[in-house]
């Protein structure tokens, strides 16, 4: 159902939210393919554009560039890696569209080193058009991708994570950080780059990061968001107008709500969201 699905695009652009379009865990590699994503991704690039001309502000919208089109199993070699990701990477940026570019099964498989990791990563960063969204989803999301980056322990494969984001600081918008482990993702947050965001996906801790400490804060880009939209916009605003107070009033008590709906096995999650994005 085309028609509603945009509907729901354009009701969190009218929340003053951006999409994050086609990157879900439950969607792809998971049932949605990859020629429905890319037709997802520009029908809702094209709702954005036609949002924007009748509102007159920007309607924020990211897409997720993956490799789920191969077959793990059948992927010998780092370079149908890199190949595969250039394929959604041109055809997303075809259509207009910004990119998040997604951890892939298939270079958990074949990738014997960080080094690895390191030559995809680079490949694609520099052939970006634009500042690409980086995402780490941990294996509590995914079991396909424990040990990404090269390491089985988080801190070591954060090394390597961060080593590349600032050696491309310039192609790297941010990082999405899906680990459920606040304490990991400020040490990240607090090794980035000047200017690389740190976008939390702790649908755990999410009100804590988003409000910061004094020495930073991290961006949202969580799945949590579809479910509480109105009261993510509303708490967003009060924090962007200086009212702490305000902001931690309404999302502290959604926190034990996303908790719920993200416990484990929490790659199942999608059902609680959808259901209560249904509800509001």
């Amino acid at each position: 159902d085309w028609e509603q699905t945009l509907r729901y695009r354009e009701y969190l652009w009218d929340l003053n939210l951006g999409v994050a379009e086609a990157m879900d865990t439950a969607q792809r590699g998971m049932g949605l393919d990859w020629p429905t994503s890319l037709e997802l991704i520009t029908r809702a690039v094209k709702a954005g554009k036609a949002w924007e001309t009748r509102n007159g502000r920007s309607a924020l919208i990211a897409s997720g560039c993956g490799t789920d089109h191969l077959d793990p199993a059948s992927v010998r070699s780092i370079d149908e890696i890199i190949r595969a990701y250039e394929e959604q990477m041109a055809a997303i940026e075809k259509v207009g569209g910004r990119l998040i570019v997604m951890a892939s099964r298939a270079l958990v498989r074949v990738a014997k080193s960080p080094a690895d990791y390191e030559k995809v990563y680079a490949r694609v960063l520099t052939q970006a058009k634009e500042p690409v969204v980086i995402h780490w989803l941990g294996e509590m999301f995914d079991p396909a991708l424990a040990g990404y980056w090269g390491n089985d322990d988080h801190m070591a494969a954060m090394d390597t994570a961060v080593g590349i984001i600032n050696a491309h600081a310039a192609k790297v918008d941010g990082v999405k950080i899906s680990l459920l482990d606040k304490d990991k993702e400020i040490a990240m947050r607090r090794r980035l780059a000047k200017g690389v965001r740190m976008y939390t996906g702790d649908d755990f801790n999410y009100a804590e990061l988003i409000a910061g400490d004094d020495k930073g804060y991290s961006d949202a880009l969580l799945g949590i968001f579809d479910a509480i939209a109105p009261a993510a916009s509303a708490a967003l605003a009060a924090l962007a107008a200086g009212d702490r107070k305000r902001f931690d009033d309404i999302l502290e008590p959604t926190v034990p709500l996303s908790r719920h709906i993200f416990k484990a096995p929490t790659r199942f999650y999608k059902t609680g969201v959808v259901f209560m994005a249904y509800l509001n």
